[in-house]
């Protein structure tokens, strides 16, 4: 049992592998990368998570929040880009556990993803239905309440929730190249609007609203932490992409780390904004914050404009997430972890039904989950696989793993490693009890599928009994 759950897939398997036996085309560009980085992180964090975040957890404390979790990601995205360009294959976090842990954990770090991808894409919808209802209410359309709400916030299905990902479904089928483009164009009328945001706003700060500045404490800052994080997910998703992207050795890198630093600086400066326009407990249960603090001061046009932005922005992060999701599970099908059917190809080169499949779940989950309760179950699922991805690079330099490709490498090894795993464990600790029970359930769901299915149809698996019953 022990040689079988611990096995470890060579690095130069898997990329003789894809530089041999097709896969996915490489297209992407280090502008793309940075985009669909940009697009990802800044969509999720800015657009939905920070008004509930200030309003129930940290206050205008929430930028120290930032902060906080602004480094764990920093440690954790340095240790991605030296694994996503010395290993750039499909899988990300999935895979590097695999090379350098062994199956099990490859499997449970691929697991922990699947729920990261799929929740945080489902929550992007649920801040993406709310912006696109504001903009069809200051429209004079309103939608039903039981349409736009699910059934633990007292409506029946939030329906434009399921719309956007089902359209992003159908862009991700046309092929990566396509898509990015999207996200590139998307990405720039964000960024623009967020501008016009704070400029909007600035004036209408009242510092009375600072104070008092940790109504929670910092027990209410380090849960603040633990809830943001959600806000940096992006940087992890390029690596997901590596298989697609040009020079990985270079570009992954780049993109990974330039990505993390512009979201925290906007981060940052939106948070100061929202807390000091109003009061943070005016955002609970908001999931449009940037609109509503520009209805709170009275920029009704303002907050049309933003909502156009808000819902361009969102959009890239459902589009992205898709992709990664799908790229994730098409890794681990690939490696007969998952039934074949998800590794196959269609003639856009993309995994056609592994993007199906997201889409479906997906749809369940934004269309009768309520927000708060997704990103939750997104950060710890996304904590314990940066904290594996760490662990990784510890274990892969200290093998000095010959079939590495040259690429970035983490300073300060093994410190930098070490630190973001420490981070990760406490701001994991910083969640609820019933996102813990929760995630074990999934935990252990994910391990019966592993052993009913997955130990079994291991392609590493039937490779070493090939190789035993040759030598025997």
């Amino acid at each position: 049992m022990k040689n079988n759950v611990f096995r470890r897939l060579p690095i130069e398997d898997v990329i003789g592998e894809k530089k041999h036996g097709g896969g996915l085309k490489r297209t992407l560009g280090a502008l793309e990368l940075a985009m669909m980085g940009v697009g990802v992180i800044i969509g999720s964090g800015i657009f939905v998570i920070t008004g509930v975040a200030a309003a129930t957890y940290a206050g205008p404390g929430l930028i120290l929040s930032f902060v906080i979790a602004g480094i764990a990601c920093a440690c954790a995205a340095l240790c991605y880009a030296e694994l996503a360009s010395s290993i750039p294959v499909a899988g990300s976090a999935y895979t590097f556990s695999y090379i350098g842990m062994g199956e099990i954990f490859g499997w449970f770090v691929g697991w922990c993803l699947t729920l990261e991808y799929v929740v945080a894409m489902s929550a992007i919808a649920v801040g993406w239905s709310s912006y696109a209802a504001n903009i069809l209410s200051l429209l004079g359309i309103d939608l039903p309440d039981y349409l736009l709400n699910d059934p633990f916030s007292g409506g029946i299905v939030n329906l434009p929730a399921i719309i956007i990902i089902v359209a992003m479904m159908f862009m991700q089928l046309k092929g990566a190249k396509e898509s990015a483009t999207l996200n590139n164009i998307l990405v720039f009328i964000k960024l623009g609007v967020i501008v016009l945001f704070i400029v909007l706003v600035a004036r209408h700060i009242d510092p009375s609203n600072y104070s008092p500045f940790l109504p929670f404490g910092w027990s209410g800052v380090f849960s603040g932490a633990a809830i943001v994080f959600f806000s940096y997910l992006g940087f992890d998703c390029l690596a997901a992409s590596a298989e697609e992207v040009k020079d990985p050795q270079k570009n992954l890198p780049r993109g990974i780390i330039a990505a993390l630093a512009i979201a925290t600086g906007l981060y940052m400066i939106v948070c100061l904004m929202l807390t000091g326009v109003a009061k943070y407990d005016i955002y609970a249960n908001i999931a449009s914050p940037v609109a509503h603090a520009l209805n709170t001061v009275g920029i009704t046009w303002g907050s049309a404009v933003v909502s156009v932005g808000a819902v361009a922005g969102l959009t890239t992060g459902v589009l992205v997430l898709l992709g990664c999701e799908s790229r994730l599970l098409y890794g681990m099908s690939r490696d007969g972890l998952l039934p074949k059917a998800f590794s196959d190809i269609s003639k856009n080169a993309v995994p056609s039904k592994s993007v199906i499949l997201v889409c479906v779940v997906g749809c369940i989950l934004a269309g009768l989950l309520p927000i708060n309760t997704i990103a939750e179950l997104c950060n710890i699922g996304t904590l314990w696989a940066f904290s594996f991805v760490s662990i990784t690079v510890l274990i892969l330099r200290k093998n000095k793993s010959d079939g590495m490709q040259g690429g970035f490498r983490v300073p300060a090894v093994p410190f930098i490693p070490a630190l973001a795993v420490c981070m990760c464990i406490f701001l994991a600790l910083q969640l609820n009890w019933v996102t813990w029970v929760t995630f074990v359930s999934w935990t252990i769901f994910g391990f019966i599928i592993y052993f009913a299915y997955g130990q079994r149809h291991s392609k590493l698996n039937a490779e070493l009994k090939q190789r035993a019953e040759k030598c025997s």
